[in-house]
This record gives structure tokens, C-alpha cells and sequence, in this order.
């Protein structure tokens, strides 16, 4: 595993090493020749984001206790030291992206709410 100042020292080199398009025609040069543009780089697949995102959400505190208290009860039903809410939002929304069904039901939930 490498620390995050070796990860910045290996992109500083990479980046030292990446060559530079030439910024000014020679002095010597009294001709207008347009200067050739490099080619920009072709990606054959989109950019994929490597890290994690972090969400946060606002609770009410009857919403967050009850939570809690889930998360206990969870944590001892699966006979683990705790369940964390991480966990919890990270298999809602696994399960909402994969059933149809439940996220139309959150739909209408969200809809009710905004009314």
C-alpha cells in the first residue's frame, strides 16, 4: 500500500517526464508558418472515478435514534460488534438501483413528502 506522499512524488515524476509541446518558434524564424497543433488524445473509454464519494444526510433526531437502535439490533442479530450506518446506506442504495420496484416506491415517497 503507498502513502499518499508517495502516490504525489510518483505524479510529480510522471508529470516531469510527460513532454512539452514547444511554446515559441525559434527567434531565428521571421516566417508566419502556423505552428502544428499536437494531437489531443483520443480516449477509447470514459474516465472511471477510482475513489469513493462521500454522501452525508440529514436526520431528524427521532430518525436518527431509531436508527441507531436498527443498528444495534442488526449488529446483534448478525453477531457482529456493530452494524455502522455506512453499511445501512450503502445496501439501500445497492438495492434501490437494482429493484425497480423499490425505487418506484421511493419515488412516491419522495413525491409525498414534497407536497
Amino acid at each position: 500500500m503507498s502513502t499518499a506522499a508517495e502516490k504525489i512524488k510518483a505524479n510529480a515524476e510522471r508529470l516531469r517526464h510527460k513532454p512539452q509541446a514547444q511554446s515559441a518558434a525559434p527567434a531565428s524564424s521571421h516566417v508566419d508558418a502556423p505552428t502544428p497543433e499536437a494531437p489531443s488524445p483520443v480516449r477509447s473509454q470514459p474516465i472511471v472515478r477510482q475513489k469513493t464519494v462521500r454522501r452525508t444526510v440529514d436526520l431528524s433526531p427521532a430518525a436518527h435514534r431509531g436508527l441507531d437502535s436498527w443498528q444495534r439490533d442488526t449488529a446483534d442479530r448478525l453477531g457482529l460488534a456493530r452494524v455502522t450506518g455506512q453499511d445501512v446506506l450503502a445496501a439501500l442504495v445497492d438495492r434501490l438501483l437494482a429493484d425497480s420496484e423499490l425505487a418506484d416506491q421511493i419515488v412516491h415517497v419522495i413525491a409525498d413528502r414534497r407536497t
